[in-house]
């Protein structure tokens, strides 16, 4: 593939980023919804459409902080050219379509990080690394689903305590009306974050093309259609994951619910403004996981936990071998 692009190829590629981008959606609408759908609080198909508005208006509230990182803060943006974009997507989107056909909450972010660090290495080797992105990206792995899970857990007991002497039907019906403002800014900070690292590829592409006026930046339009492209993946819904996420950790009340989301967001708004690129699936896991805890340990089905973490560990580096495979196919036909 020759490093640059004739228009109608370029479209193409944009249009690819674009599909992983509504896969993303897909496949992370759970994190956004589980909660509310599981404490049937809201039906599913009202909860996606709930989901999927505040997946798109996210870019009225946040920075372009994330695009930045996933753009420029992973690999040298100067080895960056439409074969390694190529070869990073296809990573991102196939191992987003094996952990969705199995029902597995794993994370599309670190998916596309894995595709980026596969191709860009395949093609110039360990030197081009960003180690200062790449190492706040790795932290993260490990920080978001604790942040959430502390968060949550402490909302737990602050809200138990400012309610202890209310009745279960008073406290429940207070949290159905609390979880739609939770299930809001997690959807939110769920646009926010996610929304942004399609924007960096399709940035950081256009860069390589020549077509940002020599400086990286993320045009009104990309923005736009990254947003497009979220919601409309988040209203198809991902009801496999809808499920592990929503019941197969623990059960949830809409006390619970409205804490593990709220937890959820509040890591969620604080990665973006600092421009990480955080997991939305490992965060809200993480909390689910606090808010079962705070209950008794047993109510925590730590063997599927388990198996969401070992997806968490094999994501990005399955996603770079892809994505290593595919550059080299890339190469060899071209």
């Amino acid at each position: 593939m020759d490093a640059t692009l004739a228009l109608p190829l370029l479209i193409g590629l944009i249009g690819v980023a674009l599909l992983f981008d509504f896969l993303n959606g897909l496949h992370d609408a759970a994190n956004a919804i589980a909660t509310i759908v599981s404490t049937r609080v809201l039906r599913p198909q009202y909860a996606v459409m709930w989901a999927a508005f505040f997946n798109f208006i996210a870019f009225l509230f946040f920075g372009l902080h994330v695009a930045g990182t996933i753009g420029t803060g992973i690999v040298e943006a100067g080895i960056i050219d439409p074969a390694v974009i190529f070869a990073a997507l296809m990573g991102a989107i196939a191992w987003n379509l094996i952990t969705w056909a199995y029902g597995i909450p794993s994370s599309s972010s670190h998916a596309l990080v894995g595709g980026i660090l596969g191709a860009g290495t395949m093609k110039a080797g360990f030197s081009v690394i960003v180690w200062s992105g790449l190492g706040k990206t790795l932290a993260a792995i490990v920080l978001s689903p604790l942040v959430g899970l502390l968060l949550s857990l402490l909302l737990v007991l602050i809200v138990s305590w400012v309610f202890v002497r209310q009745t279960p039907f008073v406290v429940d019906s207070s949290f159905r009306l609390l979880q739609f403002v939770s299930a809001s800014l997690y959807s939110l900070g769920h646009g926010g974050n996610d929304a942004q690292k399609t924007m960096g590829i399709i940035a950081v592409l256009l860069y390589s093309q020549g077509m940002t006026g020599g400086e990286f930046h993320v045009p009104l339009w990309v923005v736009l259609s990254c947003h497009t492209a979220m919601g409309l993946g988040t209203l198809m819904g991902g009801w496999r994951i809808v499920h592990t996420m929503g019941s197969k950790i623990t059960r949830l009340t809409p006390m619970q619910g409205f804490c593990a989301e709220t937890g959820g967001a509040i890591t969620l708004f604080v990665a973006t403004g600092l421009g990480v690129p955080v997991s939305t699936t490992h965060t809200i896991t993480g909390a689910i996981v606090g808010v079962g805890a705070a209950r008794r340990a047993s109510a925590v089905r730590w063997g599927v936990a388990g198996n969401i973490v070992i997806a968490w560990v094999v994501t990005l580096p399955a996603a770079a071998l892809i994505a290593a495979a595919t550059y080299l196919l890339v190469g060899f036909v071209g």
